[in-house]
């Protein structure tokens, strides 16, 4: 027989919000955890250890007039003998010019940080994080990055690195010069490997272009 229940409390179950944690730090709570004289350029909150709590990740940067820093922090909901408060669980210095505000966002667990920088010649960049509770940190866990030209000079490399199981995907276009077609780039078929890691925290993480740069010369040497 198909339970019944009362009207009302449908419309309370309803009502309850879909994040029923801890509400997330104030501005003034983040800010006491970054460096003096910055400000966020972007901020998400979002469960990051499984507790429904939300926790939060900032990107920020220096304030107008000072030298040009830019950074990543990861800000934990956490109880310390019985009081609430926010714990700093680590961060990662950046490009201090991207091309743009970079985005960052929270699902299943995952911190996604996605960054352009660069000038005519570009790096689109997503770089993974998840927090390692035998740690109390974050874990770098993948990197997906291209190089390309933002006029169509030049080809364009691409690369995926899956942290947790060292597997590494390369891509290679070169411009459409044929004259057939209207695809820009003419891409080779993708190159995979084995890029093995002891783990890499959030403090310790690759830029992009490096992780980028190494292919190129591992072309560049299987060419010789």
């Amino acid at each position: 027989m198909k339970k019944r229940y009362p009207a009302s409390m449908l419309l309370m179950a309803c009502a309850l919000p879909a994040f029923a944690g801890r509400a997330p730090a104030t501005a003034d709570e983040v800010m006491n955890l970054l460096p003096d004289n910055v400000r966020v350029e972007t901020r998400v909150d979002g469960d990051l250890n499984g507790d429904g709590d939300s926790d939060t990740a900032v990107l920020w940067r220096s304030e107008e007039g000072i030298d040009e820093e830019r950074g990543l922090k990861v800000i934990l909901a956490d109880e310390h003998e019985g009081k609430l408060g926010w714990r700093d669980i680590g961060g990662v210095k950046l490009d201090p010019f991207p091309l743009g505000p970079g985005s960052l966002s929270i699902r299943r667990g995952v911190l996604a940080f996605e960054d352009l920088t660069g000038g005519t010649t570009a790096t689109a960049s997503t770089r993974r994080y998840r927090y390692d509770a035998a740690q109390g940190r974050m874990r770098l866990i993948g990197i997906d990055a291209e190089r390309y030209s933002r006029t169509n000079n030049h080809g364009t490399v691409k690369v995926s690195w899956n942290l947790l199981n060292g597997r590494l995907i390369v891509q290679r276009g070169e411009p459409n010069t044929s004259g057939r077609g209207d695809e820009a780039l003419i891409y080779a078929k993708p190159e995979h490997g084995i890029h093995t890691s002891s783990p890499l925290w959030i403090e310790e993480s690759i830029d992009p272009d490096s992780l980028i740069d190494e292919q190129i010369l591992a072309e560049s040497e299987d060419r010789d």
